[in-house]
């Protein structure tokens, strides 16, 4: 069986495709990118805002129509989407043949095998992840599922249920085995990495987890994505103050900064914490780039309210800023408040505060250039010579990228020269060397002359 797979939403669904791939090519299954010759498409939904269900859905329509088009026999619709909202989905999408929510994943091998499209496995299990996309050097590990905070817009508790932790010993085993398989950068995901642990009572945390990571892998990069300021306690701190290899980067979702919208959301800080914990951060790590995440036209979000917002973000200065406008999600608190901000003020609060931190972050990024920066290579040098590649401050896929001209290649660590910040989110840089952690060694990059780059704000969803 030929099986194309379609992963939308974050990075943990991200996980679960390869965790779906892994088992699918332990039953004899091959992974095809071409949808013309799939007999069995699986899309993995995301569920987590309007904009994110209309994808999702035109992404199973689409899937549906190589039924007639193609050699499709059978779509499965898998992951948040359905988890929620199942019994709907079956009702408009008959081209769909399994449905499966985020909780039921284990009947994926089951349900195809009883159609016939799958036999007994053929071989041993190939390993908990197999990676399908085009970075096999940036993976995304992760360390718990589901969520215990109670925020009123969010619907992620009733997608994936409340906050579990995986056992300490399973999340290393599974980053040496993303190392074995050419990991360079592994960025940590969950809804709340600081929860890490907090259910199992056994006195493993997220920084008892670091330092195992540490100690028995070698891999050399590791980021930190999503986390409540709450968690970022003093020992975590230290630690990402004294170990060279977690990135000294964080993405702490804030969402608002005026207190009446922040009670409002059932958030647990106020933005005199917000303040204290920022400084906090920045104090203990200096260099750390924080990355946040606003939602504007919530309930109730007067202009004073989003003036607050505004002031903060201008007084903070977060290296980077997701936002995106409120959504009203069925099943959540906020679901029974009057959604009374109209949609074209929300856009027109989105298009002032996307404005306000694009000036913002141009500026902070300005403090890089005349810098000496290791930076890791994601793509070869294209036609015009310049490779892509990312600095410490640059996540994947949502904080721009760095190029350069030199002798590099994927997985590269690469001493790199700034020389400029190019359409206000990348970098234009000079090569110097090459270097090999895993011996310490290090060549000669060939540097040319940096060149500028265009550039696209990254995904709000993240």
């Amino acid at each position: 069986m030929k099986v194309g797979l379609l992963t939308l939403g974050c990075d943990k669904n991200t996980v679960d495709s390869e965790r779906y791939l892994a088992e699918l090519l332990a039953h004899g299954a091959q992974e095809t990118g071409d949808l013309d010759e799939a007999e069995v498409i699986i899309v993995n939904t995301c569920g987590f805002i309007d904009a994110a269900k209309r994808e999702s859905i035109d992404a199973i329509v689409q899937a549906g129509r190589y039924k007639t088009d193609g050699v499709c026999q059978a779509v499965v619709a898998v992951g948040c989407l359905v988890q929620r909202h199942k019994d709907e989905l079956a009702a408009v999408l008959p081209e769909v043949d399994i449905f499966l929510g985020a909780a039921e994943t284990d009947r994926l091998v089951p349900e195809l095998t009883e159609r016939g499209l799958l036999g007994d496995p053929l071989a041993d299990h190939p390993g908990v992840r197999v990676y399908s996309g085009d970075l096999p050097h940036v993976r995304y590990l992760k360390i718990s599922e589901g969520c215990d905070h109670g925020c009123a817009f969010c619907a992620i508790p009733l997608m994936r249920g409340k906050h579990r932790s995986f056992a300490l010993a399973d999340v290393v085993r599974e980053a040496q085995l993303l190392e074995l398989q050419g990991a360079r950068e592994v960025n940590l995901v969950a809804q709340d990495l600081a929860h890490y642990g907090r259910d199992r009572r056994d006195g493993v945390g997220l920084p008892e987890l670091l330092e195992s990571l540490i100690a028995e892998t070698s891999i050399p990069w590791i980021r930190l994505l999503y986390l409540y300021s709450a968690g970022l306690t003093p020992r975590l701190l230290e630690l990402m103050a004294g170990e060279t290899r977690i990135l000294r980067y964080l993405d702490m979702p804030m969402q608002h900064a005026s207190d009446a919208v922040l009670k409002r959301m059932r958030r647990p800080e106020r933005q005199a914490t917000q303040r204290e914990r920022i400084a906090r951060i920045r104090d203990v790590v200096p260099d750390v780039a924080i990355r946040t995440t606003c939602i504007v036209g919530f309930p109730g979000e007067t202009d004073d309210d989003f003036q607050q917002l505004l002031d903060f973000l201008e007084e903070t200065r977060f290296d980077r800023v997701g936002a995106f406008t409120y959504s009203a999600q069925e099943g959540t608190r906020a679901w029974a408040l009057p959604d009374d901000v109209p949609e074209d003020v929300k856009r027109e609060r989105l298009e002032r505060l996307t404005e306000l931190q694009r000036v913002i972050t141009a500026e902070r990024y300005e403090a890089h250039i005349g810098k000496r920066v290791r930076v890791l290579v994601d793509r070869p040098p294209d036609v015009t010579g310049r490779a892509q590649a990312r600095a410490p401050w640059q996540a994947d896929d949502v904080d721009g990228v760095t190029r350069l001209a030199g002798d590099v290649r994927p997985g590269d660590f690469v001493e790199v020269d700034m020389d400029a910040v190019e359409d206000d989110y990348d970098f234009a840089a000079t090569a110097v060397e090459v270097v090999d952690l895993s011996r310490g060694a290090a060549r000669p990059a060939r540097a040319g002359r940096a060149l500028p780059v265009t550039t696209t704000i990254g995904s709000f969803g993240r």
